[in-house]
């Protein structure tokens, strides 16, 4: 794997560097976040490994930042801060998995291995909504480690609005498209499964992805990409 480390203790930081160098990663290291985000800028990197506290910046700002601006790369949140509440704000945050130092070396080799084949494995399905990401083939909508399952109804509601992304589409094309042309059932079944959809976008507790209502005509997805 190419993997960048973002630590700043130096004896930490080399340890690091040399053990994943032996188990035959590639490996840059970044000691602030300044420099990190410039990494990023110009290296598509496999796995992330992040340290909270940075002398320049927070750690879970860095992640955010990256997230909000559309970065997929699975991150590994590597700190001493290893209360339940720290770790939840860094899996809502972003982080796909979360390790508390010390560590078993080992483990955090296993980690990586597996965010590496979690992400390989959705990477052809997988579409980014501001800091959410769309899992068509397991139909999950997530947010770092945090996921829900969509029915088949909710996969196909959200699919016709994100092929319409930013625009609005009419009741009668999202009728179609997803309960069939010919489809004469309950009139409100439409704004009952919008609900649902709008239910389980907001337990991913995102403020970048909303479904509006545009009145007379229908419905219409946002996200930072469609305001762009």
């Amino acid at each position: 794997m190419k993997l960048l480390v973002i630590e700043d203790e130096p004896r930490m930081g080399e340890l690091l560097v040399r053990g994943l160098g032996e188990e035959g990663h590639r490996v840059d290291l970044c000691t602030t976040a300044a420099e990190a985000r410039r990494r990023v800028e110009l290296v598509e990197y496999e796995v992330i490994v992040l340290d909270w506290g940075l002398p320049d910046g927070d750690g879970v700002n860095l992640l955010q930042g990256w997230r909000a601006a559309g970065l997929a790369t699975p991150v590994l949140m590597l700190t001493a801060r290893g209360s339940s509440g720290e770790k939840v704000l860094g899996l809502r945050t972003g982080a796909d998995d979360y390790l508390v130092k010390p560590f078993d070396f080992d483990e955090l080799v296993a980690r990586l291995e597996a965010l590496h084949r979690r992400h390989q494995g959705g990477t052809l399905d997988a579409v980014q909504l501001g800091d959410l990401q769309f899992f068509r083939r397991s139909r999950l909508l997530t947010r770092g480690a945090v996921q829900v399952e969509l029915t088949a109804r909710e996969y196909q509601l959200l699919s016709a609005l994100l092929e319409h992304l930013g625009d609005a589409v009419t009741r009668a094309e999202l009728l179609a498209r997803v309960w069939g042309p010919d489809f004469d059932g309950e009139p409100n079944v439409l704004e009952v499964y919008i609900g649902y959809l709008r239910s389980k976008i907001e337990q991913l507790a995102t403020e970048q992805v909303r479904i509006s209502t545009v009145r007379g005509v229908g419905y219409r997805l946002h996200t930072p990409r469609s305001a762009s």
